[in-house]
């Protein structure tokens, strides 16, 4: 391994702990001990911390012992004559990094009650508050159980930006194909990979699957902590219980981190902290890799990704298998889109909402009375209509099986809501029984 690579972890480690003491101090001499300190909304304290150590923060004065803790997991600063192993040293810079971090995020609550929007799916954006902080609980259960059932894969945990908003796009939809999670923080070049989807006119929030949790490299507290959150909650892991945690992690949360633009110590730092988990880190630099196998599945660091292979070797280093069925249509199609809005500047055609009518129906059929996969329509094409037009429409499904029963009817009409909305560009709501 790099001494390179140890070099620069231990040193933004020592950065990142000497920041957050200094922002400690001053948030005692201005609040008091007894101020506060929590992520809004959320049963698990500051869930890093809180599960892997089992402190649980609540105020000022009860982070000053993590905050200790982390000062002391720092290791020697590597020497130039030294040759002992180190990644040992470097998962505690990374690990130290991370509990200063979650005091740092959780004192800016304090700070700043309003940068956050904890409470929601999807940001603010006309009002220019795009980032969401910690998910609360209601949130964590509705999409931390999509990790545990395998309805989300695993998660991408974007820091930096990519070199242009038509590169960022083009990898964010190539990860809501895959159905797997983007969570965003940290600016590279005053921009953040969040802010370049925004210049695309991509939606971003919770249920587009593109999360932004923050605008600086600490914000990579809200995606581990998610995780550990959904270990306690769905893995049954008790606080405290760190071995159990982590292995929990690698093995059933499959995340990793995409560097992209120069990764400075403090990143690094980071990515070393990621590795506790299993979570590999690929960046679209040149920078000293790790790629000896030992605590993530693969390589541990890995350099120079072009970033049209960026999802593909992320899934294969990470030893995540997603099978995707190809749909041929000229759209994205894929969970992730489920969640999308069409907003009424952006509406092309409109059909049923009590403009026109509207119905949708599925019915049984003997095998020999129909074709698998065959679509008939009758009137005008979608290419036929303009701008601004509205439209009756009405979808008659048949569906023939060995074992279908008329009772089914009922739960496969209710799908053509998801699948349809499953299609990029197109929202369908207001289906009724």
């Amino acid at each position: 391994m790099s001494k390179l690579v140890a070099f620069a972890a231990i040193q933004g480690a020592y950065n990142i702990v000497s920041k957050a003491e200094g922002k400690y101090r001053r948030a005692l001499e201005t609040y008091g001990g007894s101020q506060k300190l929590e992520f809004p909304n959320t049963a698990y304290y500051l869930p890093i911390i809180y599960s892997l150590t089992g402190i649980k923060v609540t105020d000022l004065d009860s982070a000053r012992k993590p905050l200790e803790f982390a000062r002391k997991l720092l290791p020697p600063h590597i020497k130039k004559d030294c040759h002992l192993p180190y990644l040992g040293p470097l998962l505690d810079a990374g690990m130290a990094s991370l509990f200063a971090e979650e005091i740092v995020e959780a004192i800016r609550y304090v700070d700043d009650p309003d940068f956050y929007q904890p409470e929601v799916e999807d940001p603010d954006v006309d009002n220019g508050k795009i980032w969401l902080g910690a998910a609360d609980d209601a949130i964590m259960r509705k999409r931390g159980v999509e990790f545990v059932d395998g309805t989300a894969p695993g998660f991408a945990a974007i820091v930096g930006a990519a070199p242009d908003s038509a590169t960022a796009k083009k990898i964010a939809e190539e990860y809501q194909l895959k159905t797997i999670y983007v969570f965003m923080a940290a600016e590279q070049n005053g921009t953040t990979f969040a802010e370049q989807l925004l210049e695309e006119g991509v939606q971003i929030g919770w249920n587009t699957r593109l999360v932004p949790f923050g605008p600086d490299i600490s914000a990579a507290v809200f995606a581990l902590g998610f995780a550990n959150r959904a270990g306690m909650a769905f893995g049954g892991i008790e606080p405290g219980d760190y071995k159990r945690m982590l292995k929990y992690q690698k093995d059933r949360i499959f995340a990793f981190v995409n560097a992209l633009g120069d990764v400075n110590a403090e990143w690094a730092a980071n990515a070393a902290g990621a590795i506790n988990w299993g979570f590999p880190t690929l960046a679209d630099t040149d920078i000293p890799e790790v790629l000896p196998t030992g605590v993530c599945t693969y390589e541990h660091v890995v350099a120079n990704v072009p970033h049209d292979e960026m999802t593909s070797k992320s899934i294969e280093i990470r030893g995540l298998k997603v099978t995707i069925t190809e749909i041929d249509i000229p759209l994205a199609y894929g969970p992730a889109f489920e969640g999308e809005r069409v907003r009424k500047g952006d509406l092309y055609l409109e059909t049923g909402g009590g403009k026109t009518q509207c119905t949708e129906l599925c019915k049984m059929a003997e095998m020999n009375e129909i074709e698998d996969g065959r679509v008939e329509i009758t009137g005008p094409d979608v290419k036929d209509f303009k701008k601004g037009d509205r439209f009756p429409l009405g979808i008659y499904v048949q569906v023939a099986g060995r074992k279908m029963q008329v009772d089914f009817e009922p739960i496969l009409e209710r799908q053509i809501h998801h699948l349809i909305n499953y299609a990029q560009g197109i929202m369908h709501i207001g289906q009724r029984d």
